[in-house]
């Protein structure tokens, strides 16, 4: 059989998922040239934190680029880190990786090499290019100079091959401490490009490996592994994000010096870098992630507000629709910032066309239909205007299947008691309201026209029922509304998620470097502290309401557009076929006011104007109150409550009455965890906190004792114990740690654990203050006061 030919190898235009680019334009040239003969790449994350939508688009680049061309893509993680890097975290990313669509059957980790890539070092050595360096970090960042000035020669770069190997072999062997010595590749000192200036290739750290255990105590840099994996995989080309192009000479060096192509016979792998692409309205940084989990704003990698790939999966996103999202980014040699909305729009066009529409009341308000006899069962389609999912025709039902030539459709029960949301009354209308008013004449989706005839208020002089007359379809009607059975419609929770920020830079003022990119080990980023006050309060609203029963019989994969309130589907994880729970995937529409052509990419290398935001960008309009309602919540404002928990609790007299319970004591700082962590439990009348034993919890965070986290977790177990938190934080001696003495023993420890560190820090790499804050607080599991650590490290480093 003869070789395919370039012309067979080189895809056309219009067979490429990848559209042409830069990168694509080499690969074209090294095919026609027969550098290659078939396309290998890799995708390569680092186990230190779950996937998100950056990487959603660098995977799509390397499987989809591999695909075109008729060749390969291999995961692989590169976990040259022991330090933060665990096997939960790899198991999330190619769980990530084949819910996207991409075969992970070529899996591979660059921890599978260490042994080869020792004895590639060991090449390096007896080859004069690598030597065994024994000054401090401090001492070597010092040598290789300035960018006016070249380096200077350490002392041990000259050592006799022997004396190297040796040294190797026992800094392997374990016998010296972290930072007492390193491996260093011998290039040029005088270098302009840093990367060059004798790189580090090995260090010590003796640290436990999530897949090698203590087999190691050295273990490669980045920059060494890397290469080294693509060319013992056979990658033909390495893709890789725009703050690696100065590591490409390292790349190339290693490359000419360890599989030149004269000895291999073959072309060795090169490093093309594109653009990275960040995204607005959210952060991607695993350490910001990190925080947002460990201080629970939200609750866990996988919450739906999350940009995690396990966030979207939860929340209902398709995985059609993020490839179809990744494919309209495009690639180029700088950096972008992509508007959420194209993101959102992609999921919205995905699930227009696969989302049957149904009805769910999420605020109910009860009407009877006076005039109604038996109940009656409606047909009504699931795709009122005959929408089809693709070019055959056929109409999707919510169980997959699909119909030729007919309607699909449900059976609807209509019943003389039914719930409508409460925004669709109104006792004062505004001007160009269309929907029910007393005395006017609404269309209920599929059921007919009904005017209201009576209101029947409560004691606060709100509506709690509407009488209405079912007229003839020669009635007119105002407007269009859905509506629920009430004694048919089944109860559900509703989980209204929203963009977890509120402006489109939430981390403007973080420093570039990143830290949680591949290759940079040493941890330097300074953290931004003040993302977290962008956070959106309105991220997520819980309500609670009824759907119409035809979803009961259906699979709790099936997606579903909620009439008039968007995309939703059941949660795969708290939603029970006796208690549905419904994430809103999104919503209809954009509801942040973005104009059309925000959604296009934004060059980030151009400064941005410094925006001043004072409150949220996109409030979510509330419900009005009544007016005893109103008293509440002026009540709970002035005593300190903010107004979006005094709003919910003064719609809701259960949760109010318990938080009241207090005396009025400390009521600001109680009801968000009312609101958020004890609401439905006091709704089902499952709780099993007092409200004396929740302020003698919250008094505890308040004052330093515990953290935040932790006190949500005891409260967790004090639902299901019965137990009084403040007793579980005793018996368990949860108390942060603020004693001087003992915090000195931790730092102390940290220091002598990393004397190189400490040396890096000292020598002017203040940025290492966020690595030593979190390894003290993984001493004394989380447990130090921050404040006393960040005092006394400032301190005892110097």
């Amino acid at each position: 059989m003869s070789k395919p030919s370039a012309a067979d190898l080189v895809p056309a235009p219009e067979a490429r998922r990848v559209s042409p680019n830069f990168i694509t334009d080499v690969i074209d040239e090294d095919l026609r040239a027969g550098r290659h003969t078939r396309v290998v790449t890799r995708f390569p994350p680092e186990p230190n934190g779950y996937a998100h939508l950056g990487h959603a688009f660098a995977s799509y680049l390397d499987f989809m680029t591999a695909q075109d061309y008729g060749g390969v893509c291999h995961l692989r993680m590169d976990d040259t880190n022991p330090e933060g890097e665990t096997q939960e975290y790899a198991d999330s990313i190619i769980r990530d990786m084949q819910w996207v669509g991409w075969d992970t059957s070529r899996l591979f980790y660059a921890s599978d090499y260490y042994e080869q890539l020792y004895q590639f070092a060991v090449q390096l050595i007896q080859k004069g290019l690598a030597y065994v360096e024994s000054v401090s970090a401090e001492e070597m960042a010092r040598l290789r100079g300035t960018a006016e000035t070249p380096g200077t020669p350490s002392p041990y770069r000259n050592r006799g091959v022997q004396e190297n190997l040796d040294l190797f072999r026992r800094m392997r062997a374990g016998e010296f401490k972290n930072g007492e010595h390193a491996l260093r590749a011998k290039i040029d000192l005088a270098h302009p490009n840093f990367k060059l200036r004798d790189p580090v290739l090995y260090r010590i750290l003796h640290a436990s490996h999530y897949r090698t255990g203590d087999t190691w105590c050295i273990y490669p840099m980045y920059d060494f592994a890397h290469p080294i994996s693509d060319a013992l995989e056979g990658i033909t080309h390495s893709m890789c994000s725009l703050e690696f192009i100065d590591n490409r000479a390292i790349y190339d060096w290693l490359m000419d010096n360890l599989f030149p192509a004269k000895e291999t016979g073959r072309t060795p792998p090169r490093q093309y870098e594109f653009g990275r692409r960040s995204m607005e309205y959210t952060v991607v940084s695993k350490r910001k992630l990190r925080r947002l989990v460990r201080e629970g704003v939200v609750k866990g990698w996988d919450d739906p507000r999350m940009p995690t790939i396990s966030a979207m999966r939860r929340r209902g996103v398709t995985p059609e629709s993020v490839r179809a999202f990744a494919s309209q980014i495009g690639v180029s040699r700088t950096n972008r910032t992509v508007d959420l909305a194209m993101f959102e729009n992609a999921v919205r066009d995905d699930l227009n066309l696969r989302a049957p529409r149904v009805m769910a009341v999420m605020r109910p308000l009860k009407v009877v239909l006076q005039n109604l006899g038996e109940e009656r069962l409606l047909s009504l389609p699931y795709w009122p205007q005959q929408e089809t999912s693709s070019a055959d025709g056929k109409v999707p039902l919510p169980n997959g299947e699909r119909v030729p030539g007919e309607r699909a459709v449900r059976e609807v029960p209509l019943t003389r008691e039914l719930v409508i949301e409460r925004e669709d009354f109104s006792a004062n209308p505004p001007k160009g309201f269309k929907r029910l008013t007393p005395g006017g004449t609404v269309r209920l989706r599929g059921a007919g026209i009904i005017r209201c005839d009576e209101v029947v208020t409560g004691a606060d002089g709100e509506p709690t029922e509407l009488r209405v007359t079912l007229l003839g379809e020669d009635a007119k009607a105002s407007g269009v509304i859905h509506w629920v059975s009430a004694s048919r419609g089944v109860k559900a929770e509703f989980r209204l998620f929203d963009r977890l920020f509120t402006v489109p830079e939430p981390d403007s003022e973080a420093a570039q470097f990143d830290p949680e990119q591949p290759g940079h080990e040493d941890d330097t980023q300074p953290v931004n502290t003040d993302f977290m006050r962008f956070v959106n309060p309105n991220s997520l609203v819980v309500t609670q309401g009824l759907v119409e029963p035809s979803v009961a019989k259906e699979p709790a994969s099936a997606r579903y557009q909620f009439e008039r309130a968007g995309y939703f589907w059941r949660d795969p994880v708290d939603s029970r076929d006796t208690a549905l729970v419904f994430n809103r995937i999104i919503t209809l529409k954009d509801t942040w006011g973005k104009k059309a052509e925000a959604a296009e990419p934004k060059a980030e290398s151009k400064p941005r104007p410094e925006k001043k935001v004072e409150t949220p960008a996109a409030p979510v309009a509330r419900p009005a109150l009544s007016s005893e309602q109103e008293a509440v919540f002026s009540r709970l404002v002035k005593q300190g409550v903010s107004e979006n928990d005094a709003h919910l609790l003064a719609r809701e007299p259960q949760l109010a009455a318990y938080l009241e319970g207090a005396g009025g004591k400390r009521l600001g700082e109680l009801a968000p965890w009312v609101v958020n962590d004890l609401g439905t439990a006091i709704r089902e009348g499952g709780n099993r906190v007092g409200v004396e034993d929740l302020a003698a919890l919250v008094a505890l965070v308040s004052e330093g004792s515990i953290s935040a986290r932790i006190a949500k977790d005891v409260l967790a177990e004090a639902q299901t114990s019965g137990e009084a938190p403040a007793r579980i934080v005793e018996r368990k001696g949860l108390r942060v740690v603020s004693d001087e003495g003992q915090l000195r023993s931790a730092i102390q420890g940290v220091m002598d654990a990393n004397p190189a560190k400490v040396s890096e820090y000292r020598g002017g790499k203040k940025g290492l203050m966020g690595f030593f804050t979190g390894q003290v607080m993984r001493a004394t599991n989380g447990q130090a006061d921050p404040k006393a650590v960040a005092r006394l490290l400032g301190e005892m480093l110097g």
